[in-house]
């Protein structure tokens, strides 16, 4: 969501942005009907206040006596005025409201330009692959020679895009995301949630996924959607409320289910478990106050890329450019994860700040320390913390053995029971 106010003030500095992302110009336009809504308010004000003075008059003229027809007229008339006006008014508001809803985050400064993924710039690396003396498999190969992995049957039950894991494999699924919740709970500052999985279309509208992404979305019979991303949850908790400077920085994590329809990618990672409807992530989010988001982008992003050198797997940072970076952040960094059995490095985790454009959408503010008056709206962040899937994907890849069996890195060994190696039984 945007500031009206900013877009009057600085209508070429909002094009100029919108440009950035390959958008075209909407200064103008949305000034204009502002100024009509504006308008419309003005003259609604205009008129209830003179049919509070005429009404005034006419009980007087009674009291006197008084004819008061001609009064009693004219405040029929400005009522009628008035009824038409409070529909235009809530026309021309939500024609407003809905051109703003649809209109992404203003980058930063520091976001490369660039039309797509092929102008992001690689920020660092971490760890070298390992050097196999065998060739190496997918993780979808691996998974069902061993017998763990079953896409056949969860296409009978399901269809397409997802996936039976068994035995060890389940096991290690879970094994990932406690790990990665202990590490983000214990020595990453972050508070254990339990957050729902469907919300009201209002939470999708907080975060941006709504409207423009309804498509992938799963929407029920009863007008609830199943989440795409615990982010919506997690930052839907400060929706509607005013925040007390003293409880900032928030920092909240939890692990569930996300459903996505996958609208747009047919064709794309058919194979395996990267792009499924149903897949487990453990979330990030931090609600920070404005001169903190930055810093805070830093911060989650190494809490983000702790989790895996602690799993001993390569990755690299990689900063998204102007035409990569998601409608409602201002800022992204992707986290990619070293996939042998691809050759190619992966998308695990997306960190991002998204300023105060959430916080609009969904009236999140802050009153700041000290202050009795006046509040200013917070700024929010998340990021895959990491996504649970496609980290069991890359332990499978980057820990296959020659014979088809997967070693369990050393940190997820007490999670899973001191068992050292997952072979085919």
């Amino acid at each position: 969501m945007h500031d009206l106010k900013f877009i009057r003030e600085n209508p070429d500095a909002f094009d100029a942005a919108l440009a950035r992302r390959g958008a075209a110009p909407m200064a103008a336009s949305i000034i204009e009907m502002d100024k009509r809504h504006r308008e419309t308010i003005t003259e609604l004000q205009s008129l209830q206040s003179r049919r509070n003075d005429v009404s005034k008059q006419i009980g007087q003229v009674k009291g006197k006596g008084g004819d008061a027809a001609p009064l009693m007229a004219e405040v029929a008339s400005i009522k009628d005025r008035m009824t038409a006006l409070e529909a235009q008014e809530k026309d021309i508001g939500e024609d407003v409201r809905g051109v703003l809803l649809r209109l992404p985050n203003i980058l930063h400064k520091d976001v490369p330009d660039g039309k797509d993924e092929s102008a992001n710039v690689e920020v660092r690396k971490w760890g070298t692959p390992r050097r196999l003396d065998f060739q190496a498999k997918e993780h979808a190969d691996l998974g069902a020679n061993l017998g763990l992995m079953d896409f056949t049957q969860a296409a009978v039950m399901s269809g397409a895009r997802f996936v039976v894991l068994k035995g060890a494999l389940a096991r290690l699924e879970r094994a990932i995301a406690q790990f990665m919740l202990d590490t983000h709970t214990r020595e990453n500052g972050y508070t254990e949630m339990n957050v729902p999985l469907l919300v009201k279309p209002e939470a999708l509208y907080g975060t941006g996924q709504l409207p423009k992404f309804e498509e992938d979305l799963f929407k029920t019979t009863a007008g609830l959607y199943l989440v795409s991303t615990a982010e919506v949850s997690l930052t839907n908790l400060v929706a509607e409320r005013i925040v007390d400077g003293g409880e900032l920085p928030m920092r909240v994590t939890a692990f569930t289910p996300c459903f996505r329809s996958e609208a747009g990618a047919a064709g794309k990672d058919t194979k395996g478990m990267i792009r499924n409807h149903q897949f487990e992530k453990v979330e990030l989010v931090s609600i920070v106050a404005p001169e903190d988001s930055e810093a805070e982008l830093d911060r989650m992003t190494g809490c983000a890329t702790g989790i895996l050198e602690k799993l001993q797997l390569p990755y690299r940072v990689v900063a998204l450019c102007s035409g990569d970076v998601g409608f409602g952040s201002n800022r992204t960094y992707d986290l990619e994860v070293w996939l042998p059995g691809q050759n190619t490095y992966r998308e695990i985790s997306s960190c991002s700040n998204t300023g105060e454009f959430q916080a609009r959408r969904m009236n999140a503010r802050f009153r700041p320390v000290g202050e009795t008056k006046g509040t200013r709206f917070l700024h929010t962040l998340n990021g895959s913390g990491l996504a649970v899937g496609r980290t069991l994907v890359a332990v499978i890849e980057n820990y296959q053995e020659a014979d088809g069996s997967i070693r369990v890195p050393d940190v997820l060994k007490p999670y899973m029971g001191g068992l050292e190696v997952i072979s085919k039984k």
